[in-house]
């Protein structure tokens, strides 16, 4: 890989997780410059959301079947920010078109001759909206020089249906602290309300504690012995760490949309490894390239598997350890955001146009 080093611009639409955060500190630890613009803390436009209500009313008059988002934030702000920082490389994480227009963002890019790349870390969550999923990826893929996917399934469909340019990153994390206390927990499960994770819960309900949030939308489908069990709150950062690090089992539920894609490599994935704890996820294609299943790891593909091997693995300590530390040693070698972008930015520097070679890098944030 080259050692040519690179200011980068992250654009950063979901940064209600720190995935965004994380892939800026890497980088700098890469020896890159790099700064984090959190789109979701900056101050709208005058009077948005009058102005969003009435643009999508026009426009759903004139196309009665499309799709239209204002975008929040001023184009000026985006200029001015891409003119102070001067990056080589601009990065959206997760999508832009939420923020500002893609066009706009295309324009500025190349008014600045940067590189602009997409880590596509949502697109999943569109599939059951039809015309907004349809819109990203004619509105906004477009645009980027290079999108990197989390996804398998979703980089071959960029690819072979859409003619873009797409490589697949998986997710990865950043190494946590081993919590050495005690286990509190038998089996721990993080993540939003959804109808397939409640199905499968119910099957391990008298083991399971859950945290997260949007199931109380979802209460009546609930069973009063599963609901006793949950906590409807978001958690992230140092509380989710040592939350993690108190269970015996951290189980994975994909989403259903996700799941349905025959896609399932989520970032809990990586965080759970990335703790030390022992995971059990369910079973897709992608899971087994990626980890020695039975060994770093373990999967179900049934809520009878599931409640088989909860029971199995809470009553086999020595065992469940073993893989839990195993899982921990492949996460730090293979797994770590630093190890993901050295590969990430070989597909960068294959590329032409990125800028020439910077100064000693800095560590900057824009919140």
């Amino acid at each position: 890989m080259s050692d040519q080093k690179l200011n980068f611009l992250i654009l950063d639409g979901i940064s209600g997780v720190p995935l965004g955060l994380e892939i800026a500190e890497a980088l700098e630890e890469l020896g890159h410059t790099s700064i984090h613009f959190d789109c979701l803390k900056q101050r709208t436009r005058t009077f948005y959301g009058l102005r969003s209500a009435l643009s999508k009313a026009l426009d759903r008059h004139a196309h009665r079947d499309g799709f239209y988002c204002l975008p929040r934030l001023d184009e000026s702000a985006l200029a001015t920010l891409i003119a102070r920082s001067q990056p080589d490389v601009i990065l959206v994480i997760g999508f832009i078109y939420k923020f500002f227009s893609p066009t706009a963002l295309r324009r500025l890019a190349d008014r600045q001759g940067a590189r602009l790349l997409l880590y596509d870390t949502d697109s999943c969550n569109l599939y059951s909206r039809r015309r907004e999923f349809i819109f990203f990826i004619e509105q906004e893929l477009p645009v980027y020089d290079r999108i990197f996917s989390f996804s398998k399934v979703t980089t071959r469909f960029f690819k072979d249906t859409r003619g873009l340019d797409a490589v697949h990153l998986p997710f990865g994390a950043k190494p946590i602290p081993t919590n050495e206390g005690p286990k509190t927990h038998e089996v721990l499960f993080v993540g939003s309300g959804d109808l397939r994770r409640i199905f499968l819960l119910e099957a391990i309900r008298d083991h399971i504690t859950v945290r997260g949030n949007r199931w109380g939308r979802n209460a009546p489908l609930i069973s009063a012995p599963l609901n006793a069990r949950i906590d409807d709150r978001p958690v992230w950062g140092k509380e989710l760490h040592s939350l993690l690090g108190s269970a015996k089992i951290v189980l994975n539920i994909t989403r259903t949309d996700f799941y349905g894609a025959e896609t399932g490599v989520n970032l809990r994935i990586f965080e759970a490894l990335a703790a030390g704890c022992f995971l059990l996820t369910d079973h897709c294609p992608e899971i087994a390239e990626l980890f020695s299943v039975g060994e770093e790891l373990e999967t179900f593909r049934s809520s009878d598997e599931l409640a088989d091997k909860v029971r199995y693995y809470l009553a086999h300590d020595e065992e469940r350890e073993r893989i839990a530390r195993t899982g921990a040693l492949a996460f730090n070698k293979k797994h770590t955001w630093k190890t993901r972008l050295s590969d990430g930015l070989m597909h960068i520097h294959s590329s032409p146009g990125v800028g020439a070679n910077l100064a000693a890098p800095s560590a900057n944030r824009i919140t």
